[in-house]
């Protein structure tokens, strides 16, 4: 995570930003570290990234790279406002001695537009992410990769339309309206059980959710999810992320997931 200290809208690169609508940053913090707070409560490691000051995007943590297995794979950023943030990110890395750590040659923006689950690793397309760099997180991760065309632009990220539940049973849950006719088709072969989000909760971005595959932090406002999830047998937990959303992101945006196992503990 990143804590928002220079967090602010000044520019537009999705719809959910409007540089006329001020963010209050102490709100922001306070929100963010609700979050943080909570994740240490419910027995998680977060290690912290160092925020910059010309970099405000930084809270959304969760584009900065994708990790597997320890494996990195960096970010790309389609526009030049977040560009930097991907060395800051493999920085990091390298000073913690994570191993097969990838600069990769095409745009990705980490995991707003990959999600992992036990079988695949579904990317998202359309606004973002290149569809070369499938080919390009199949080849350094040994995973095969799930293209899916967002169509919707208030879900530019796929981590906006779609949220693993539970990346040891390949249980999800998504927003179909956000998915191009042929990529619903597929979620719905390979996943016939998800939960199926409507478009009242998809537009509190609930499905910018994490889940540790009993705990499910996600927006509060996003109250038609939490029957379902309490249904399947998931603790939902809601969080006021109200000022960060004025930035597009959410729970998922602010989180990037160390998917580190055999590496060495920074």
């Amino acid at each position: 995570m990143c804590p928002p200290e220079h967090f602010k809208v000044t520019y537009s690169i999705n719809p959910w930003m409007d540089p006329a609508k001020p963010v209050d940053l102490p709100l922001a913090f306070a929100q963010w570290e609700d979050l943080y707070e909570r994740y240490r409560s419910l027995g998680h490691a977060v290690e912290l990234l160092d925020p910059r000051p010309d970099l405000p995007d930084m809270v959304y943590a969760a584009n900065g790279a994708t990790v597997v297995d320890g494996r990195v794979l960096g970010a790309r950023f389609a526009h030049a406002e977040r560009a930097p943030e991907a060395a800051v990110h493999l920085d990091w890395f390298r000073a913690h001695g994570f191993p097969g750590i990838h600069e990769p040659a095409h745009v990705n923006e980490g995991e707003g537009d990959f999600a992992v689950t036990a079988s695949y690793l579904l990317a998202g397309r359309g606004f973002r992410s290149s569809p070369l760099s499938h080919d390009e997180a199949q080849e350094f991760f040994g995973r095969p990769v799930i293209g899916l065309e967002l169509v919707d632009p208030r879900y530019y990220h796929l981590d906006t339309a779609l949220s693993v539940l539970d990346d040891q049973a390949d249980e999800i849950m998504y927003y179909p309206g956000a998915f191009s006719p042929g990529s619903r088709a597929v979620l719905a072969r390979l996943f016939p059980d998800a939960l199926i989000a409507e478009e009242a909760d998809a537009a509190a971005l609930g499905l910018n959710a994490v889940s540790d595959g009993r705990h499910v932090l996600l927006p509060q406002a996003a109250t038609g999810l939490f029957a379902p999830l309490r249904q399947r047998g998931f603790e939902p937990i809601g969080m006021d992320l109200g000022e960060l959303l004025k930035g597009g992101g959410s729970v998922k945006c602010c989180t990037q997931e160390l998917r580190a196992a055999g590496c060495p503990s920074p």
